[in-house]
């Protein structure tokens, strides 16, 4: 703001004095011994400027010191307010810094440009390095990731994790359309409709496992979300759909209930040892390997099996997760990650964030950055055969560069 001053309001030092103008003393030149004193601290200022070098001029992340008093953690969601990514990430995030020593404010930050790429693209490039600014990823920017899209700026081998936590999906369809089983997928006079948001987005794990199984489905994309596909399924409008496990409960068991509807199969999760196990919230349910197994009575081929199971750790198992810059302090890193993780095993947080985290656990574990590393070095040879089932099936070129 510019402050308008009167002259007449400012006292000078001539205005005060109303005795005749004198000339200043003239000031003595300096001593040689003076000069040379000066000098000399001069140099001594110089030579330890160079050698404390980084930590004169960048002291120490003051988070470093295992307590976080007085900071604020900004936290960059790069999707829209409301959303699910954005309620998860507010919940997680105000639970993990009341419980950080120090209880550090919180600040959210959403930036929904490029559907999660550009709020991504600028965490990667000018996020602080203190461990006061955390990003958060979900589907929505993993996959571009994956597909190595040319506006994607980031790279999650770059940054390191401090918790993550999962999903799970199961497959359905309507009974009216024939369906009863997963063996109804397959030999069909005419194909099933699948409704989808978009090919590139969270749809592709499941577009996965009907190529995985051969099944015989026609896709239509454009819906604005799972809830509208749903009901469309209702009307008969489309045969097959996937659902979350938050939505799963509400927006189908009623379907299943009055048999208008038949789960055919989850989506699975894949283990700490990397392999695709039944999904802890449809136990009952097989997973998509199981489901070709009972189609064909063989395992599925194991290239394309590879291919499944890297997305599936990608979009689901690791769904969210919360990240720091790579060059943060190792002591920020682990006072973060280890906090969480206590934070995850207490009864009282596990009760209150029971809906938040849809029955998946929070994982914070000591070795979550080499599971989680290992999910994110996609293997060019899965990329590949991603790219090439977007073009062969669905007339989808996704450049390069």
């Amino acid at each position: 703001m510019t402050q308008h001053v009167d002259e007449e309001d400012v006292a000078t030092t001539a205005d005060e004095d109303t005795g005749p103008t004198q000339d200043p003393p003239e000031r003595p030149a300096p001593t040689p011994r003076l000069a040379g004193a000066v000098l000399a601290g001069f140099t001594a200022l110089a030579v330890g400027v160079s050698v404390l070098g980084g930590d004169f001029l960048n002291p120490a992340a003051s988070t470093a010191d295992g307590d976080y008093s007085g900071e604020t953690v900004e936290m960059m969601i790069p999707l829209a307010e409301g959303g699910g990514t954005d309620t998860w990430a507010r919940f997680v995030g105000a639970e993990l810094t009341e419980a950080v020593p120090g209880s550090p404010g919180l600040a959210p930050v959403n930036d929904d440009g490029g559907e999660g790429i550009l709020g991504t693209n600028h965490f990667m490039s000018s996020a602080k390095t203190d461990g006061t600014e955390v990003l958060v990823s979900t589907a929505s920017t993993v996959v571009p990731y994956l597909l190595d899209m040319p506006s994607v700026r980031y790279d999650f081998n770059n940054l390191r994790p401090v918790l993550a936590n999962g999903t799970g999906a199961v497959v359905y369809a309507r009974t009216g359309a024939g369906v009863h089983g997963v063996e109804d997928l397959v030999d069909r006079d005419k194909p099933l409709i699948f409704g989808g948001i978009a090919a590139t987005s969270l749809d592709l794990t499941t577009m996965l496992a009907f190529d995985l199984l051969s099944a015989d489905i026609d896709s239509t994309f454009g819906f604005e979300g799972r809830g509208p596909v749903n009901l469309a399924l209702q009307r008969g409008e489309v045969d097959i759909d996937y659902q979350t496990t938050p939505s799963y409960e509400p927006a189908v068991e009623p379907l299943v209930e009055d048999g208008t509807a038949v789960p055919l199969f989850s989506l699975g999760q894949v283990n700490e040892d990397g392999e695709i196990v039944r999904d802890p919230n449809f136990p009952d349910l097989p997973t998509v390997v199981e489901a070709y197994e009972k189609i064909y009575g063989k395992q599925p081929d194991p290239e394309a099996l590879e291919t499944y199971r890297a997305i599936l750790a990608l979009t689901y198992t690791y769904q969210k997760a919360l990240w720091v810059p790579e060059d943060t302090p190792d002591e920020a890193v682990e006072l973060l990650r280890s906090t969480a993780e206590d934070m995850g095993a207490e009864p009282a947080f596990q009760k209150s964030a029971a809906e938040v985290l849809g029955g998946y656990p929070l994982d914070a574990s000591p070795d979550l950055a080499d599971r989680i590393g290992e999910a994110y070095r996609v293997d060019e040879s899965v990329r590949q055969d991603v790219l090439e089932l977007l073009e062969n099936d669905y007339d989808i070129t996704i450049d390069q560069g």
